[in-house]
């Protein structure tokens, strides 16, 4: 592939905010997808019931 004179380059500095930039949305969208799988496995698990009272004590 050969390189065109015309193209558009970015700048060092402008390729480097760009990598940080697409590493800060990974990172981000890993985050979302961690919390998207907590909330669904918490709808699927059924809330803890209270502890019943087995001491045989009627109050």
């Amino acid at each position: 592939m050969t390189d065109r004179p015309d193209t558009p380059r970015l700048t060092d500095r402008a390729e480097a905010a760009r990598l940080a930039r697409l590493e800060r949305e990974a990172e981000a969208l890993r985050a979302n997808l961690r919390r998207r799988k907590q909330q669904s496995r918490a709808r699927i698990t059924p809330p803890e019931a209270p502890p019943q009272d087995t001491s045989g004590n009627e109050a």
